[in-house]
Order: structure tokens, then sequence, then C-alpha cells
């Protein structure tokens, strides 16, 4: 490979704002909720993959400028920094579960006892999405490096974050950037910690009960509510002896977030906002490596060749879970309730509302305008999913 094929206009930006993030949203566009039975539940999920043209300069400011920064192979190294800015370079994945749910079996069977309504009851009380990129994400760092798979020189991954909305409402927004009180780890020991920044949660508008029924979260009923999410990014990497690291795991982190009604305001959301050098509220437990770059050797314009390591690819994976526990009020009324969940699993069944065959479909394209992936998934019952509306979405079956 010559050293002109390193050359590449590369249209990157600087999230800066998480209403930059926002906006993102508004311009890959929603579901057509018309397209549904009410009776079904919608949930959409965009992850986002945060990049930061400031944090190459801020770990630059904590480590040498290295001889390979001056000259022709410096001035290559370079040819893309401060190019074109604006909220374009994230990458997007969008998640829709039209509510996958586990449904007890004294719904579906003529259970009598206690101990199959608290069956029941427990698998409602958890919910978990799992969020996974297609394929790898490409440019960890802005450029190639001349100084080894490990450079950090140039890195522009700069934290996650993740939104959940019902039509133009925000239900759940979660944002996480690279500590910069940290940014030594990543000089000493290759490695970079998440801080939280911002939170909006709303446990009366989560996925719990986690449900086909039409059963609203309540307050008298559930306690303890709890929120957590695991974020594992991993990689795959050519070295110079061309030995291949396929699928390596290279850090999670962890975030466990306990909602007390006490904090909730009066619409019942929880907003949290990070100020500048303020100790985080709710922590990001967890590291990860810096991602290693593949070895490319490349001749230059004059035939030699020389040794280079190239941008980064990664893959990540985003785990929700959502959970809580019974009141002892409710689990008192056990019996009132056994009685009401199956008249209405009864008239779910005759309406043909408890679907229990799901269909996957999925899409994975490049978005022109906002210069990012965007990857789709939709995860429903088969009767919702039609032709016309994976037309509409534009996807395409599994």
């Amino acid at each position: 490979m010559r050293i002109t094929d390193l050359k590449q206009n590369r249209l990157w930006t600087s999230t800066k704002a998480t209403l930059f993030s926002l906006f993102v949203v508004m311009l890959l566009g929603t579901t057509d909720a018309s397209a549904q039975d009410s009776s079904d539940k919608i949930t959409v999920y965009k992850t986002f993959v945060y990049t930061s043209d400031q944090l190459a300069n801020d770990i630059s400011k904590l480590n040498d400028e290295r001889d390979s920064s001056r000259g022709y192979l410096g001035d290559l190294f370079n040819a893309t920094t401060g190019s074109m800015k604006g909220i374009a370079s994230g990458y997007v994945t969008s998640f829709i579960d039209l509510g996958v749910s586990a449904i007890g079996s004294l719904l579906t069977r003529n259970a009598r006892h206690k101990k199959e309504w608290e069956e029941a009851v427990k698998k409602e009380n958890v919910y978990q999405t799992v969020i996974n990129s297609v394929s790898e994400m490409s440019d960890f760092y802005d450029a190639p490096s001349f100084d080894g798979a490990m450079d950090p020189k140039g890195m522009r991954f700069d934290g996650i974050g993740c939104l959940r909305s019902e039509g133009n409402d925000t239900t759940f927004y979660i944002s996480c950037h690279i500590d910069r009180s940290k940014l030594y780890r990543i000089i000493n020991h290759s490695k970079f910690e998440l801080v939280l920044d911002t939170l909006i949660l709303s446990p009366t508008h989560s996925n719990l009960p986690n449900t086909q029924l039409s059963i609203p979260f309540s307050f008298e009923e559930r306690k303890n509510f709890t929120l957590s999410m695991d974020i594992t990014i991993s990689s795959s990497w050519m070295n110079e002896i061309v030995q291949l690291q396929k699928n390596q795991e290279l850090g999670t982190f962890h975030i466990n977030i306990p909602v007390d009604p006490d904090v909730l305001d009066a619409k019942g959301y929880l907003h949290y906002v990070r100020h500048q050098d303020e100790a985080p509220k709710y922590r990001v437990l967890g590291e990860c490596f810096i991602v290693p770059r593949s070895y490319m050797g490349f001749r230059d314009e004059r035939d030699n060749f020389k040794d280079c390591w190239g941008t980064g690819e990664y893959k990540l994976s985003v785990a929700i879970t959502e959970s809580c526990e019974v009141t002892d009020q409710y689990r008192a009324n056990w019996k009132n309730d056994y009685k009401h969940r199956k008249e209405m699993a009864r008239k779910g069944k005759e309406l043909g509302l408890l679907e229990q065959s799901w269909q996957v479909v999925s899409k994975q394209n490049w978005n022109e305008i906002t210069q990012s992936w965007v990857i789709t998934t939709l995860k429903a019952p088969a009767k919702i999913i039609s032709n016309d509306l994976i037309d509409r979405m534009g996807l395409d079956t599994k």
C-alpha cells in the first residue's frame, strides 16, 4: 500500500455538547407508531459513540511530542487534524423493541396457586435490552501511527450515550464521556475510564412491568427500581508478525442506578447533570484498553517500506437492565390481582394480542447527512412486521 492511499479526506467532527447528539436523533427519523396496534409496546433505543477533536490535544499535553510528528511522515499523520467540525462523526445504533415480554404460565394455563402468581410477577420485574453494533466501527483514532499499535495520539473516541424516546418525549437518556481527570491512565497504562455526565430516567415510563398486558408501573405495587447498564468494547487486529487477534474484549463498564421516589420530579422523572470538575453522583465502574491499531506497512514515494499502524476498529455491546421488586401491599392483594390478570389474558388471547411468534429485521447503512453509520434492528411479533412496514423503514429481513 502506497502512502498516497493513506491520504483520505475524512469528515470528522467534535461532539462537545450533548444536545448535538439529541439533534442527530431528529435527523435519523422515527418509527410510524400508527403502523402498530395500540396494544403493542413500542420502545426505541439509540446508542451514540461520541468523538472529540479536543481529546487528542488533551492527551498530547500529558505526553511529549514524538519525532514522527515532524517532517513528511508527521504531515501525513496530521493530515486530517482540524478538519470539518459539526455533529456528524459519531456512530449511531438504533434498536427498536416492540414489547418483548415474559408471560407467566398462569396467564396461559389454569394456575391456581400463589407460587405461580409469584413466578409470573417475578418475570415481569426484569427487562433487558441488548444493543450490538452490526459490524466493526472504524477510526478510534483520527490517523494512522508510525510509533506502534498502542500509540494514543489522535484518539477521538470520547464516550457512549443511550436514548429512549416515546414519540417526541425523551423517557431515558444517559451520557458518559472519557474521564478527563484520569487521562494520565491513557499515557501510563493504555487504559481509559468513563464518567457519567447526564441522566434522565423515569420508572413510570420504563419497560416495567415486562408484560404485554396493560399493567402500568406503580410505586404502590413495585419498589427498589434499579437501572443497570453494562458496556463492553471489543476489537480485532493484526500485529506486525501477522498474528490475528479476533474479537478480543478490551474492557467493560458497569453503571448501577437505584431510583427512590423521593428524587423524582412532579412528572416522575429523575434529572441529573454533572457540572465541570464536579465529583460524579453515579459511578461508572470499570476500565478499558485503548483500541490496538492493526499493522499496515506501506511504501513511500521513494519506494521505501515503512512500518505503520491503522486507525483502530472496534465493536460495541450495551446491555440495559431494568429491575424492581414487589411491595408487601401488592403481594397481600395477590388473589384479586390474579383474577384481574387472568381476565386480561383471556381477552388478550381472544383479540390475538398475546403474540408468541417473533421476527427480526435489521439494516446497516451510511447516513450521508450526518456522516454516521446507522444500525437499525426491529424485533416484533411476526404479525406486526408486514412488508409495508419493512419497506417504509428501509429494512431487510434476516
